[in-house]
């Protein structure tokens, strides 16, 4: 770099050291580009979802949060039906036209907080933080009645295709790590797909019945006698 390089990258006026100004110039380009680079190692290319590493470690961070605040943590599995016959039919260049487009409609469709990620192959993983049972699987269903009624544009045709859920709710008192977490909403999953495929899958034991979830100052709201 010439000196008049460095003076018009960096005017006297403003910096009277030149050579402390360019450095500095350079380590922060040198942060920005590291950051862009660590940015990309956590997003799978062709869905432009987080990838399993990132998941990995979000997940962690908010069952974490989860113990912190007692405010539970969602996640739904999911994963296109029939998937192999797909690319048998359309082969992997269909197959990836399917995944890039469940990518894109998973990132306009999830709240702004929720983490969508690609788990692997035609699986993918939706983080929800601060989502109880009912609202986790009220998203789960909605998602499933989108895929269902999307189309991608492939070489001339509308491919259609269905997707399988299973959701699981991490609370506070649970005793499991990411990995079992991850398997349990997995195991969810596949008892969906073998249930028929096109559906969503929840432990039902975990729902917690209505009448509970109304607070002891809300039930004397309504239930109190207007003579009173």
């Amino acid at each position: 770099m010439s000196k008049l390089d460095i003076q018009q990258s960096c005017p006297l006026p403003e910096c009277p050291d030149v050579l402390h100004c360019s450095l500095v110039e350079e380590v922060k380009l040198l942060r920005e580009r590291c950051l862009k680079l660590e940015e990309i190692s956590f997003v799978d290319g062709l869905t432009g979802l987080y990838n399993f590493r990132y998941m990995q470690r979000a997940l962690e961070m908010e069952m974490e949060r989860t113990r912190r605040t007692k405010l539970p943590t969602g996640l739904i599995m999911f994963d296109i039906d029939h998937f192999k016959d797909f690319n048998s039919r359309y082969g992997h260049e269909g197959g990836n036209a399917a995944l890039a487009a469940l990518g894109k409609l998973l990132k306009e469709s999830v709240r702004v907080i929720d983490i969508p990620c690609r788990y692997g192959g035609e699986e993918f993983a939706l983080i929800l933080p601060n989502a109880f049972h009912k609202q986790a699987i009220s998203i789960a269903e909605r998602l499933r009645e989108i895929v269902q009624s999307c189309s991608v544009d492939f070489k001339g045709k509308s491919l259609r295709f269905t997707a399988s859920f299973g959701v699981a709710v991490f609370n506070r008192s649970d005793k499991e790590t990411a990995s079992s977490f991850i398997s349990r909403a997995d195991r969810l999953l596949y008892a969906a797909k073998e249930g028929g495929r096109d559906r969503v899958c929840f432990d039902d034991s975990c729902l917690i019945p209505m009448a509970e979830e109304v607070t002891a100052e809300e039930k004397s709201a309504l239930f109190s006698s207007d003579e009173n």
